[in-house]
């Protein structure tokens, strides 16, 4: 079997980069992001880069990283409204952006990796999303071809693999992560554990290890959360003292 363990994010993406690239990223907000390899892919000084990913993290966390060293020339996105630079530089012209309703770009991702070059759907008939494509009708009602996507590199993170790079996500983590894993023609991960073969139940696998090429471990992890929402004390539902109960009648 061969090597599939590397020491380090910048180790495992030694000899993948390249400027112009085309990078599918996993994550959806700050949920399963792969923070060490995108540290990496902004240490590593390629530019000119096109990034798939439903978002773009937001200013300084994630790919926002890689926006704010203008590494990233080019988004496909279905989500950009937290990250103020991505949205500074859009509006500047300094940066490309095709924006892509959030289920067909899992659609294009999950159809790059099935070898499905393109597929027909009714998402965007009549509006910006469909100018310059092709449309056909099916049964009397319009859709409009949208194109699979195969990027040249994936960055994915997963909870646990084995050895063998088997991958196992963890609830709402697994997200762009699992389409993404198959639509390039490597696909690096991270994860927060990596076990011995044979320690994972072979039917809780999301994906085989066949698809991911190398495999780093990047524990331990700062969980960030995107927004952070409570409650004042007191406040209904909130976490202020009991109510008082009423002193018995006498």
């Amino acid at each position: 079997m061969a090597k599939k363990i590397y020491s380090d994010a910048a180790a495992a993406l030694d000899g993948l980069l390249r400027d112009g690239m085309t990078i599918c990223a996993g994550g959806f907000g700050l949920c399963g992001i792969p923070e060490r390899l995108i540290d990496a892919i902004e240490a590593s000084g390629v530019t000119g880069l096109t990034v798939v990913s439903n978002n773009a993290g937001i200013d300084g966390v994630g790919l926002g990283k890689l926006l704010r060293s203008r590494q990233i020339a080019k988004m496909i996105s279905s989500y950009v409204g937290e990250n103020k630079e991505f949205e500074r530089q859009y509006l500047a012209g300094e940066l490309e952006v095709e924006f892509c309703p959030q289920g067909t770009l899992a659609e294009r991702v999950r159809a790059g990796g099935a070898g499905i070059p393109g597929f027909y759907t009714k998402t965007g008939v009549g509006t910006v999303v469909a100018e310059g494509k092709e449309t056909r009708e099916f049964d009397g009602e319009t859709y409009v071809l949208e194109r699979g996507i195969v990027a040249d590199l994936s960055i994915i993170k997963g909870w646990k693999a084995d050895e063998a790079g088997n991958l196992i996500f963890r609830k709402t983590a697994r997200n762009f992560n699992q389409p993404m894993a198959a639509a390039s023609k490597h696909t690096v991960a991270e994860v927060e554990e990596i076990v011995p073969v044979g320690a994972l139940d072979p039917d809780a696998i999301h994906v085989p290890g066949i698809y991911i090429k190398r495999l780093i471990l990047g524990a331990p992890y700062d969980k960030q959360v995107e927004f952070r929402t409570t409650r004042p004390r007191g406040a209904a539902g909130g976490a202020g003292p009991p109510p008082r109960r009423p002193a018995p009648p006498p």
